[in-house]
């Protein structure tokens, strides 16, 4: 049996979710992506669109794609709340960064179309990353607002801080 947490500080604006097995040990450690990891990698990411000046939309996702961090922050493009979030939809989906499946969605190329293959909308250009702990793909960060390099290196900020705070 498993049952759905969902987690709100008292002057945290973000809703977290996560899956858990509600008879486990106490003493036992969860896989998948953990509450603090998904905040770790968002405020990460939140302080690299501060320091470059790009007001940025950040999506952190978890194993099963779902939204587990969301921020949006002051003067952010109204459309980067869905472009975040599906950037990290589609990171997570194919497990690598989005910058990286651009060039092979190309006329001629093997993943041609594949934006319009899924129910839910895949993207294909750079701001978009898987996060890694010990190794495994626990979720992914999307982030809209700025340039595409802009945003993809908002993106490795988040993932480099949540593989920090697994060690």
């Amino acid at each position: 049996m498993w049952a759905l947490e969902c987690h709100r500080g008292e002057r945290d604006p973000l809703h977290i979710r996560r899956w858990r097995e509600p008879f486990a040990n106490k003493g036992e450690q969860q896989m998948g992506l953990q509450y603090e990891q998904a905040r770790t990698a968002l405020d990460a990411a939140l302080q690299k669109a501060t320091d470059i000046g790009s007001p940025s939309s950040v999506a952190i996702v978890d194993q099963g794609r779902e939204l587990v961090a969301f921020a949006r922050q002051d003067g952010a493009l109204l459309a980067s709340t869905e472009i975040s979030q599906g950037k990290a939809y589609t990171s997570l989906s194919m497990r690598m960064a989005t910058k990286d499946i651009g060039p092979l969605t190309h006329p001629g190329q093997p993943l041609f179309g594949l934006e319009h293959s899924h129910s839910r909308p895949l993207v294909s250009f750079a701001g978009g990353r898987p996060l890694e702990v010990g190794g495994e793909v626990v979720g992914a960060v999307g982030v809209a607002g700025g340039t595409v390099d802009q945003d993809d290196e908002i993106a490795a900020a988040a993932a480099a801080a949540a593989a920090l705070a697994s060690a």
